[in-house]
């Protein structure tokens, strides 16, 4: 059994400039300037960053799946959301490497269930797997950590 994917979709970006360039989807839906935060000794201008855009992909992906766990337990999940934040730093081995944590916001939820549906969700989403074993993430429910996987 492959684990590779029958592709329905793909996405392509193009970006002129690295860090502080811009970034076009090819089918114009998104057309942004990139600065590289003061953190990272950059100008810290008014364009986005990679980390920025990634944390808004993988936080879209994980709610989607948490939402399909959600409606197969039939669990009202409507209102919740995920924040994601995505680290960059150096790391031992040299070079840079990111860590993510994600976090739901699900108030009509008990904590128990919704660990569960972080753990699963985590299972299914498409980045969360494409990420495993090479990042470290953390899952945490309005703000505290329930699950921390490390790269």
């Amino acid at each position: 059994m492959s684990n590779q994917p029958k592709v329905l979709y793909t996405a392509e970006a193009t970006v002129t400039g690295g860090r502080e360039g811009h970034a076009r989807t090819s089918d114009d839906r998104l057309d942004v300037d990139l600065d590289v935060p003061t953190e990272m000794g950059g100008a810290g201008g008014p364009g986005t960053n990679p980390e920025q855009l990634f944390a808004a992909g993988y936080a879209a992906c994980f709610q989607s799946a948490l939402l399909r766990v959600a409606s197969e337990r039939k669990l009202d999940v409507s209102g919740s959301r995920i924040t994601a934040r995505v680290g960059i730093g150096p790391v031992e081995s040299g070079g840079f490497g990111l860590s993510v944590a994600l976090d739901l916001d699900a108030p009509q939820l008990d904590r128990d269930k919704a660990g569960d549906l972080m753990t699963r969700a985590h299972e299914i989403c498409p980045y969360s797997r494409a990420t495993r074993g090479n990042i470290d993430v953390t899952l945490a429910v309005d703000g505290s950590i329930i699950e921390r996987n490390a790269a």
